[in-house]
């Protein structure tokens, strides 16, 4: 089994949120010491951000733990949107970080303080940016396959995280070469503006996942190439279609309601085998997909609704497709 594959095989969302509770203590206690030897704002900056990596780290494993209950009678869709709640709560912890940082760092740039020991803050910085980086692109990693918010937003904070240090580090590299002291808390400032921008992005993130926007476009595609396939038509008339196709994503789960139109003369038997045909190819094409297929004969149609009307016909193929 290669390096790779191990990871892959042990890490879940749950254990990479307790590693990166385990990593955030390391890298708040590296940071402060680096803070302490050098009284750089800038590095004070990173080490309050660490805390931020800290109360989320404990939350996100609040969250994704409860996300992974299966579903209840009172919740019969499952509690996958609990990772929203995690992402949701990084941003607004990020946003009130980037807000401490830009109060010190005015502070500092009326009130100048020379760096010390600039050497050995620098050491610690990066070491505790390396323990950042690798938990990061293996949470990325996990992310991407498992789909998790709660962890893909952990992860990018962490990103965020490793290059917020690397400005920090510059900036005091720069105080120590040039000797001028408002470079530290100028740089400090420019760390809690990009904070301030990862944090808006990571709400509206949140925010658009419990308002059931639609899955992604590529999985989309894939659904109508499944559609399309089984639409048949003779001649000009429309045999089978599909349409008020509705797509929504709830954290790792993806949800999709359509209409499928067929002949009235057909027997239910023959209706049903094919609506376990549908079923299966779409499930093929995008794994851990929920299907609810209603299914109609030709000329009826349901009351019509406002979710309904607003949702879009899937694309009708030029050629018909085999039975």
């Amino acid at each position: 089994m290669t390096f790779a594959r191990l990871i892959a095989s042990w890490s879940t969302p749950r254990r990479l949120m307790q590693v990166s509770i385990g990593v955030a203590l390391v890298t708040i206690l590296l940071k402060t010491a680096a803070w302490w030897v050098t009284s750089s704002v800038g590095l004070l900056s990173d080490a309050l951000e660490s805390f931020v990596n800290l109360a989320a780290a404990v939350f996100g494993l609040t969250m994704v733990t409860l996300a992974a209950q299966p579903a209840d009678q009172g919740h019969p869709f499952g509690h996958d949107k609990a990772e929203y709640f995690s992402s949701s709560f990084e941003g607004i912890l990020i946003i009130g970080a980037a807000i401490a940082i830009i109060w010190t760092a005015l502070h500092r740039l009326q009130h100048p303080v020379a760096l010390e020991q600039i050497g050995i803050g620098v050491v610690l910085a990066v070491v505790s940016s390396a323990f950042n980086g690798t938990l990061a692109w293996i949470m990325l990693r996990t992310a991407r396959a498992r789909r998790s918010i709660a962890l893909e937003a952990d992860a990018r904070h962490l990103l965020t995280d490793v290059w917020t240090s690397a400005g920090v580090v510059a900036g005091v590299v720069l105080v120590g070469l040039t000797g001028h002291s408002w470079l530290d808390p100028l740089v400090a400032i420019g760390v809690a503006l990009n904070i301030l921008r990862e944090g808006g992005r990571l709400i509206w993130r949140s925010s658009q996942g419990l308002m059931d926007a639609a899955i992604e476009p590529e999985i989309l595609e894939k659904i109508n190439a499944v559609l399309e396939h089984f639409t048949q038509r003779h001649g000009h008339h429309l045999v089978v279609r599909f349409d008020h196709v509705m797509t929504r994503k709830a954290g790792q789960r993806r949800f999709m309601n359509l209409h499928m139109h067929m002949p009235p003369s057909w027997t239910l038997a023959r209706a049903a085998k094919l609506r376990s045909n549908v079923e299966h190819a779409l499930v093929d094409a995008v794994p851990e997909l929920y299907l609810s297929i209603e299914m109609l004969p030709d000329g009826v149609e349901p009351i019509a609704t406002d979710l309904t009307d607003a949702a879009e016909p899937v694309p009708i193929p030029t050629t018909p497709s085999a039975d």
